[in-house]
Order: structure tokens, then C-alpha cells, then sequence
């Protein structure tokens, strides 16, 4: 067994493990689950039972494939240079997806959202530790803040990234907050509202930057 495939071992297994968990409860789950809720938690979609599979199947294995074909296919090479960060990176991308689709068959099979909020928290800390890996993310066409100005120079992709990066992980805290403390009325705009601003703010921080340093 060699060294690359036993790095792959616990990836592998975070992905196998909602598999595991849909195994183990199949022939209790009703032949027609809740597939998606409101944010008042109240359910506004069903589906077939092996519609969870495919939700399982995109948010892991889909995932894990990606992860391992976008370092081999990327013109500049450089996600394979970030070595140990971008495993770190694939490793809490999994850990997110693969956590996030068990809480999906749960509430499938309980057929009830005790707690939207949760989904908020778990997206909240998810982008608290991406905005701390933006600063080590090196220019590519897959990962990142792909734009027209951040792909042409290399001083606007460091600096858009080192500004990025505190802006999502503070965007981050803001969600892991409302989904604690606010409504379930309130999560859906407080949610909505930080994501409009950390995508379109850095986009526009980039082409200021990039017309700065043209002058």
C-alpha cells in the first residue's frame, strides 16, 4: 500500500460513512421522505427514498472525484504545490458534506427539523475555516476568487485572498451568530445577505486592486 492511497484512507471513510448510516436505516425509512424544509422547519418537499442516495452520492463521492481530478487538470499546477493545505482543505470539505448529508437522512427519516438554525451554524463555521485557508490558496482556475483581474496578476490574487479571507470568517461568525440567536424568519436573510456580500465585495476589491496597481 503505498503512501498517497493511505493519505486517501480517512477521506475514504468520511465519505462511506453517511453510506453506512442510509444502509443501516433503509428498511425503516418510508418509501416517501422529506427532501427539503422551510426555514420555519416545516417540510415543502417530499421524494422517493432513493432520492436520498443521490443527495448522499453529490455531497460525497461527487465531491471526493472532484477533489481528486482538479489538482491533475489545472493549467497552472499550483493546487498540487499547496501539498499538506489542500489535503487539509479536501479533509474539512468532506468532513462538512459528509456531516451535513447525515444530518440530511436523519431529519429524513425522523420527518422533522427541530432546529433550522443548525444548517446556518454548520455553513457559518464552514466559512470561518475556508476564510482561513484563502491566504495559503494559490492562483488556480477551480479554488478561490477566480476573477479576471486575480488570474492575471499574482499580487492582486495574494491580496484579494489576505483581504477574502478575514472577510469570509468574519461573514462566518456573523451566520454561526444568527443562527443561534435569531429568528427562524430572520435566518433565511441574515444568511442570504452575508453571502451577497463575501462573493460580491471581493470581486470588486480585486478590480480595484488590479487598476491600482496598473497606475
Amino acid at each position: 500500500m503505498n503512501l498517497e492511497f493511505k493519505k486517501e484512507l480517512p477521506l475514504i471513510g468520511i465519505v462511506l460513512v453517511p453510506f453506512v448510516y442510509l444502509a443501516v436505516i433503509w428498511n425503516n425509512l418510508p418509501e416517501k421522505v422529506p427532501v427539503h424544509w422551510n426555514y420555519n422547519g416545516q417540510i415543502d418537499r417530499w421524494g422517493e427514498k432513493y432520492t436520498l442516495i443521490i443527495i448522499v452520492f453529490l455531497f460525497t463521492i461527487f465531491l471526493y472525484v472532484l477533489m481528486l481530478i482538479i489538482p491533475k487538470i489545472d493549467p497552472k499546477k499550483r493546487l498540487e504545490v499547496m501539498g499538506g493545505k489542500f489535503y487539509q482543505l479536501k479533509f474539512i470539505l468532506l468532513l462538512f458534506f459528509s456531516g451535513l448529508a447525515l444530518i440530511i437522512v436523519n431529519i429524513s427519516k425522523n420527518e422533522s427539523l427541530s432546529n433550522p438554525g443548525l444548517i446556518n451554524t454548520l455553513i457559518g463555521f464552514l466559512f470561518i475555516v475556508l476564510g482561513n485557508y484563502f491566504k495559503v490558496i494559490q492562483p488556480n482556475y477551480f479554488i478561490g476568487i477566480r476573477t479576471p483581474w486575480t488570474l492575471e496578476n499574482k499580487e492582486v490574487w495574494k491580496s484579494t485572498h489576505a483581504f477574502s479571507g478575514k472577510l469570509w470568517m468574519l461573514g462566518g461568525v456573523i451566520i454561526v451568530l444568527s443562527g443561534l440567536l435569531l429568528s427562524n424568519k430572520l435566518l433565511k436573510y441574515s444568511l442570504i445577505s452575508v453571502m451577497v456580500i463575501i462573493v460580491i465585495v471581493p470581486i470588486l476589491f480585486s478590480y480595484f486592486k488590479f487598476k491600482q496597481i496598473k497606475k
